[in-house]
């Protein structure tokens, strides 16, 4: 709901500043005044282009300003966090300054935007599948993208046939099939590649896979290569030290045996030494065991020329596989896992093809019997739909004019089902059915849309109606019918009306009136709302014209009167 319109420096508007209610919002005044100007300002608000030449004379930049309250709209409070703009208190702020050159700047709760994002948000031009209500609808000689879209047609048919849900329901099979179909065609395309992928990666899983790598290794195999290479000096170093430990005439162990012999002579003259004699011993045996350990080690030792070949060539293959794999088996390993993933996945893009092409079958069947089964419906409630729309034009004095719900059969399945909808009109019995958009004119919508909305129903998104021509060609009894089914839509929801019908303006919830105030080098357009005894006087103007009778005030109160 449209809470506030603030503008100022805009064409003939110098300050304007409104304060519109929820229910039936009425503006009238002398024709000229303005009404067309402040309409202009309105669609500023839900995207339309604007230009230089629109800043009022002397001021350097027009502003429009409106305030919503998006308190009944949650949709639009998710569609702003989209967009990342904070809806505090269910508000949302627009404004647009518009300067020369490229200047002109739109913000959203203070949030520098585009016109693409406040139409997105404020006005979207509803899309097959998006079922994206406006935030105000306009109607009349300014366009009306809502009212003359088919998809929009087609959510109207559906919501008021009852077969929202079922609409529902096949759409979230259309989304999954198209998504399995969107997969299938990824699976399929490039097969050659993929072929040429699957016989690479199987290459290079048989090519580490047939050295049946262990962990480690690698650094097991240099180790064994530099022992077998220095094979000899290490024979050399244990001769070396065996003879300096134990077959030497001088050795080691030798020396140790006399120390340890003449010692244990010398415990007779003093019985304490045989207490330091302890390491002396342990020495021994620590030499012995240390000879014992090298002796074995040596005869591990295979210096057989071909066992050096062997563990050469195999660290030369591993080498050659790290290059490639990784910096270790470890790292190589990794990426044989990885390899055995992806050949998996190959192998069974086909099997997994299949399978979807299986369950693609099955939604497919699900739904054309749901598709025909909505369409039936479509077709029995398009009838019902036209007839009590043409009763409501028939009311709103449309002579002539024939509302139509045009159901035509798809041959596919659509993201919609198999109903192709538009609505349409012609003006006489031999006239061709011709769709709203190339035949209604602007009073011709908004009584169309008035009586779509009293046929319908209000929407569960509640929005504001801007109506304008809506009484074009309309008085007598013809007007109050208007006037009353303008107040029966703004139930729950807002109507903004210009009207120059006092039949209509008497069933507003809150009046407005339009003027222009000369200057003395300019002139501007100032709005007030009306109290009671000021509103009478309007209504008797409209009657009556610029005198005012006693007459034309009577019969001024006796309309509201009858309208409360």
């Amino acid at each position: 709901m449209l809470l506030e319109l603030k503008v100022s420096n805009f064409a003939i508007i110098e300050n304007v500043h409104l304060s519109f209610k929820e229910g039936l919002n009425v503006l009238s005044g002398e024709t000229g005044a303005g009404k067309s100007v402040l309409l202009k300002s309105l669609s500023l608000l839900m995207g339309a282009k604007s230009t230089p030449d629109l800043i009022r004379t002397g001021s350097s930049q027009a502003v429009i300003e409106g305030s919503f309250d998006l308190s009944k709209r949650p949709d639009l409070t998710a569609k702003l966090e989209t967009f990342g703009i904070d809806a505090e208190e269910n508000l949302l702020i627009v404004r647009r300054l518009i300067a020369p050159g490229d200047k002109s700047r739109v913000y959203l709760n203070g949030s520098l935007s585009t016109l693409n994002t406040l139409r997105e948000i404020v006005a979207p031009l509803i899309e097959v599948t998006g079922h994206s209500a406006p935030l105000i609808e306009m109607t009349g000689q300014h366009e009306n993208r809502n009212l003359m879209s088919k998809p929009h047609h087609l959510d109207l048919l559906d919501q008021y046939c009852g077969t929202w849900d079922k609409r529902l329901q096949y759409e979230e099979m259309w989304t999954r099939r198209a998504e399995l179909l969107t997969e299938i065609e990824d699976l399929k395309k490039n097969a050659q590649l993929k072929a040429q992928r699957l016989d690479y990666l199987v290459y290079q899983r048989d090519e580490i896979a047939k050295l049946d790598l262990s962990p480690g290794e690698d650094i097991e195999l240099e180790q064994a290569v530099k022992r077998l290479k220095n094979a000899s000096r290490l024979t050399s170093f244990v001769d070396s030290v065996e003879e300096a430990l134990y077959t030497d005439d001088d050795s080691a162990l030798s020396r140790l045996n006399v120390a340890i012999r003449k010692a244990a002579e010398m415990t007779s003259v003093d019985p304490e030494l045989a207490g330091k004699l302890s390491n002396l011993e342990q020495a021994k045996s620590l030499i012995e065991d240390s000879l014992y350990d090298l002796r074995q080690y040596v005869q591990k030792i295979d210096a057989d020329p071909a066992s050096l070949d062997e563990k050469e060539s195999r660290l030369s293959d591993l080498r050659k596989l790290q290059k490639k794999y990784g910096a270790s088996i470890d790292g190589i390993l990794h990426a044989l896992i990885e390899m055995e993933s992806e050949i998996s996945q190959l192998q069974n893009s086909e099997s997994r093809i299949e399978e979807m092409k299986t369950e693609v079958d099955a939604l497919t069947a699900k739904m054309q019997k749901l598709a025909k089964d909505i369409h039936q419906r479509r077709l029995k409630g398009s009838v019902l739909l036209a007839d009590s729309v043409n009763d409501e034009l028939a009311d709103l004095n449309m002579k002539g004019v024939t509302f139509i719900a045009d159901v035509q059969p798809l041959t596919e399945l659509s993201a919609t089902g198999l109903s192709d909808v538009e609505f349409m009109t012609k003006n006489s019995p031999k006239d061709p059915p011709r769709p709203l958009s190339k035949a209604a004119s602007g009073g011709e919508l908004s009584r169309i849309l008035l009586s779509l909305k009293r046929v319908v129903g209000s929407s569960s998104q509640p929005r504001t109606y801007l109506f304008d021509e809506v009484d074009t060609g309309v008085s007598g009894p013809t007007a109050e019918k208007v006037g009353k089914k303008l107040r029966s839509i703004a139930k729950g929801q807002q109507v903004i009306c210009v009207t120059h019908l006092p039949q209509v303006a008497a069933f507003g919830n809150v009046h407005f009136f339009i003027q222009k105030s000369p200057t003395k080098d300019s002139v501007s357009m100032e709005v007030a709302e009306l109290k009671t005894s000021e509103r009478t006087r309007e209504i008797a103007r409209l009657i009556s014209g610029e005198k005012i009778t006693k007459t034309s005030l009577a019969h001024a109160e006796q309309l509201l009167s009858e309208a409360r």
